[in-house]
């Protein structure tokens, strides 16, 4: 039988965990710094698309912030075996958790990408990461949704910390996603009537069909 221990999440368990646990607390871990640097082929991307989500790399004067779960049993263990390690392509590692609310340090187990890893992108201009997020989806979302709500649970849970790589990001696809659809209503304007007589023509054939 398991003991009780804590998981620490930094991506998408921050929002959606989707095991069980016994108790949740905010709070960071040192000497690491959250980047968009690991590919995903399956719950945010395709293999043709692949999106980008994050992974820990090391880095003495940097922290991150997420949540730590204390969870009790396999059934968490083997349910991130698969989200994590078979289709995220991360591995495991330990930490050290300090809670935003004081009291002594927690060790964590973290899921993180290396170099190793097959979905590894490595480091990459802002603007282009940028770009992969706006035009990828998979089976749980559109890849902007991560990056969305991954700022807004910082903005919610941990509102006094600057996490510049992930606002800046956000802020690039912001802005990509207000030209893209200014480019969709412009084009819309110009096609007019053409756009709904094409429309009509193809409900026709597939009816007559």
């Amino acid at each position: 039988m398991y003991n009780e221990f804590w998981i620490f999440g930094y991506g998408s368990l921050c929002w959606s965990p989707n095991f069980e646990y016994l108790d949740r607390t905010v709070g960071c871990i040192k000497g690491f710094k959250r980047r968009f640097w690991q590919n995903n082929t399956v719950q945010r991307g395709t293999i043709d698309k692949p999106g980008r989500v994050v992974t820990l790399v090391e880095n003495d004067k940097a922290e991150t912030w997420g949540v730590a779960f204390k969870v009790k049993g396999d059934a968490a263990l083997k349910y991130l075996g698969v989200r994590e390690c078979l289709l995220g392509g991360y591995i495991t590692t330990t930490g050290e958790f300090h809670p935003k609310e004081g009291g002594s340090p927690l060790k964590v187990l973290v899921y993180v990408a290396t170099q190793k890893s097959q979905h590894w992108a490595g480091k990459a201009p802002t603007k282009d990461i940028a770009l992969q997020i706006a035009n990828a989806q998979g089976v749980n979302g559109h890849n902007v949704e991560y990056l969305l709500r991954l700022a807004e649970f910082m903005r919610t849970e941990a509102p006094e910390v600057r996490d510049r790589h992930l606002f800046e990001l956000e802020s690039i696809v912001v802005q990509l996603l207000g030209q893209y659809s200014e480019e969709n209503s412009h084009l819309m304007e110009r096609q007019g009537d053409k756009t709904l007589k094409e429309e009509r023509a193809y409900k026709i054939s597939c009816a007559a069909s």
